[in-house]
């Protein structure tokens, strides 16, 4: 049951204020696709993947610096994660995700964060030769993040994460700076109830340079050759507020059932609702499923996303016996339309007692 007391009372106040005041912000699909680095909206990690990224108030230390980095500061020790999703199958893209979150101090914990995009080999074509020249090139898109999170009370946390991202092939590139915040509130008899808000991807606008912008031109009522180079001009980054609580249900001592649900006001596109449930047994056997929701998610003609909304996934953490040390292996899937879905393959080393 719910403890009904003074604080829990406060902490759902305060969940409502919240999602009143932001429920308005956002959600401006008259300026979708007028933004840049939209890789820092896709969810890097298996866990969360499996949950629609709905578990915003409750994910696992590495993986709350995506969703929320104020859940960084409930590791015990030291928490690394990898994961290697094929992104939109049949597309031949591939992203590999590695991060450590590491306490520092009684209250104190950092972070790292590192994802790499590989889009494969992609042939070059011009307009003179439509059909390709027979040359290739690559795309690199890399994203690196680094948090620090902090425990103000028992109910209280809070994190910030500054990112730098990298984009661009052998002759354009972009780098940019952005920066997440975000706090968790924590309460409950068992700490079962757990409301989170986070602002993301935070930054000043990206340009790209070099000698892709550049080109050979003759110069007016002259007969020479000059370099002449074009101007990149400025996007910004999709910046985000979300909001969400998760719950524990506690069937008995050796099963619970974990509700989730998450809000996403987003500047660049339509708004987000992400809802998910976790079965766990033993704390060894997991099993997830979660659905995004947006306007018109289920009209093929009028979706404005890959996303058809359905997730789900599974996992299981073995006992390393050492202090508590646990390894986990987890399993996603995202249904898309167009290609094959998301899948996702993650493994987690806790090195502690389990949080």
């Amino acid at each position: 049951m719910i403890n009904t007391s003074k604080s829990t009372f406060k902490a759902i106040v305060v969940a409502a204020a919240f999602l009143t005041g932001f429920s308005a912000f956002g959600g401006n699909p008259d300026r979708a696709g007028s933004s840049g680095g939209m890789q820092l909206l896709v969810n890097p990690w298996a866990r969360s993947n499996a949950l629609s990224g709905a578990n915003m108030a409750s994910a696992s230390p590495v993986e709350a610096m995506h969703l929320n980095v104020a859940g960084m500061a409930f590791v015990n020790k030291t928490e690394v994660s990898a994961t290697h999703i094929n992104y939109l199958s049949g597309s031949d893209v591939a992203i590999n995700s590695a991060g450590i979150a590491q306490r520092i101090g009684e209250t104190s914990v950092i972070g790292l964060a590192v994802s790499a995009y590989n889009f494969g080999d992609i042939r070059r074509t011009t307009v003179e030769t439509p059909d390709g020249d027979g040359t290739f090139f690559n795309v690199n898109l890399v994203n690196i993040g680094l948090s620090y999170a902090k425990a103000f009370s028992n109910s209280i946390y809070g994190g910030i994460t500054v990112k730098v991202i990298t984009e661009g092939v052998a002759d354009l590139r972009a780098t940019g700076v952005a920066f997440d915040a975000g706090i968790n509130y924590v309460t409950g008899d068992r700490d079962q109830l757990r409301f989170g808000i986070s602002l993301r991807n935070v930054g000043p606008p990206m340009s790209f340079s070099g000698d892709g912008l550049s080109f050979e031109a003759t110069a007016p009522a002259r007969d020479h050759a000059l370099a002449a180079e074009f101007r990149s001009a400025n996007y910004e980054l999709p910046s985000l507020v979300n909001i969400g609580a998760s719950y524990d249900f506690l069937l008995n001592e050796e099963m619970y059932i974990t509700a989730h649900g998450a809000f996403v006001a987003n500047s660049f596109t339509e708004d987000n609702f992400l809802v998910g449930v976790e079965y766990s047994f033993k704390d060894l056997v997991f099993l997830r499923a979660g659905h995004f929701f947006e306007n018109n998610i289920f009209d093929d003609n009028l979706r404005r996303t890959a996303y058809t909304g359905l997730s789900f996934g599974a996992g299981v953490d073995l006992d390393l016996g050492k202090a508590g040390s646990r390894i986990s292996f987890d399993y996603a899937y995202r249904a898309t339309n167009p290609f094959g879905g998301i899948h996702a393959l993650g493994v987690r080393l806790h090195v502690g007692t389990k949080q």
